[in-house]
């Protein structure tokens, strides 16, 4: 019986069936290139939109009449979209077919003349049977992150006048107003991680674990990434928590935390 196939395994099936296109990874998600060009980037649960999407770069004015006339299927993406690329839903109904003939004409955007001449007819492929599980489209949903996030949650709630949020999709912990601690997991290498500020003078020497690692964004400011996808420490979690609560919460919470008697 063949294997069933889902949408992640149907995009790269009919992008990759155009002529010399590559599969690169970047910002976390697959690019579709031909010649150093993108046309197609596949892109799930954004920022925390829970889409599960082609970008494509599309022919001019193709964004203005789908979103228009078809906002189920279509809708203006982030960065890209003032350029006039084009997000289609792909878990909304929308026909495969559909979908080959608009990632062809982003294809043929971009492409090398030559190429796009031998295409002959679009590739028909059966439609995805399988469905992606909820950790496929936000890798916080899997057991392991449920697990690790309600142990975060109860150290983070204990302390004064804190709440959880979430930011760019991932939960975060504020003290007031300001963020203490974060989770997040890249769906690229699925590294859940815990992330805390330290101060730099720390950084250096809390790196020479190779559990932890200065995140991107974060690291100048002085935060600091605690791998967490097999093993985790919580008296070291609790340790890291308390301290850049500290650096954050003002005097009237900390006064709190003393008369709480948390060291």
């Amino acid at each position: 019986m063949a294997k069933k196939k889902d949408i992640s395994q149907a995009v790269r099936e009919l992008c990759l069936w155009f002529p010399e296109t590559e599969e690169v990874l970047a910002h976390g998600s697959p690019d579709f290139r031909v010649k150093g060009k993108t046309f197609a980037t596949y892109v799930i649960n954004h920022h925390g939109d829970g889409r599960v999407a082609l970008w494509l770069n599309a022919p001019q004015g193709a964004q203005s009449h789908y979103v228009k006339h078809e906002p189920k299927h279509f809708f203006v993406p982030p960065y890209v979209g003032p350029r006039g690329w084009l997000g289609v839903n792909l878990d909304k109904g929308i026909s495969w077919k559909t979908i080959a003939t608009l990632v062809r004409e982003a294809y043929t955007k971009v492409a090398p003349a030559s190429l796009s001449r031998s295409l002959g007819d679009t590739i028909q492929i059966a439609p995805p049977t399988a469905a992606l599980r909820p950790e496929d489209i936000d890798p916080m949903q899997s057991k392991r992150a449920l697990a690790v996030l309600k142990e975060l949650r109860a150290i983070c709630l204990s302390l004064p006048e804190t709440s959880e949020d979430k930011q760019f999709g991932n939960p975060v912990w504020r003290a007031g107003k300001k963020v203490f601690a974060q989770a997040y997991c890249y769906r690229a290498d699925r590294k859940l991680q815990l992330a805390f500020w330290v101060g730099v003078d720390q950084q250096a020497l809390l790196t020479r674990d190779a559990s932890f690692s200065i995140p991107a964004y974060l690291g100048h400011n002085g935060w600091i990434a605690l791998d967490v996808t097999k093993d985790a420490n919580w008296r070291e979690i609790r340790s890291l928590a308390l301290f850049s609560y500290r650096h954050f919460a003002l005097s009237r919470m900390l006064r709190a935390l003393d008369a709480q008697g948390v060291e």
